[in-house]
């Protein structure tokens, strides 16, 4: 339909087999030899739409070339999101493994400090409020 419509992405828009079979990733030999079915339903409107195997026009062409470079700039934002999002959730991973030790290290230096002014740690025998 991209090639119908004159909007390729893959290949050079021209409506022949070979342009089709880039479009959808298949080998020439493949679209003619074993999916002869999508090479007819392919060819049909083609045939319809009159004897000219060429692209529908320049401005169709001009505006897959277009379409080409908004995929590749949106697929670098992409890949540039997808590494930003795994430094950040690799700064949160080191910031709670830091949060758990200066956790532990509160505990103990509380516990050290109780056990020096003989005073019990109230903390532990507080019940959790209803």
């Amino acid at each position: 339909m991209r090639l119908l419509i004159g909007a390729p992405l893959h290949s050079d828009g021209k409506l022949t087999v070979v342009s089709l079979a880039v479009e959808v990733g298949l080998r020439r030999n493949k679209l003619t030899h074993k999916h002869t079915g999508l090479k007819d339903l392919f060819y049909a409107p083609v045939k319809a739409r009159g004897s000219s195997l060429e692209p529908v026009s320049e401005a169709a062409r001009a505006r897959g070339r277009k379409q080409q470079e908004d995929l590749a700039r949106i697929r670098a934002e992409r890949d540039d999101l997808r590494s930003q999002a795994q430094l950040l959730a690799r700064i949160v991973q080191v910031l709670e493994l830091e949060n758990h030790r200066l956790k532990e290290t509160n505990a103990a230096l509380e516990q050290q400090l109780a056990d020096r002014a003989g005073v019990p740690n109230l903390a532990s025998r507080r019940r959790p409020y209803l």
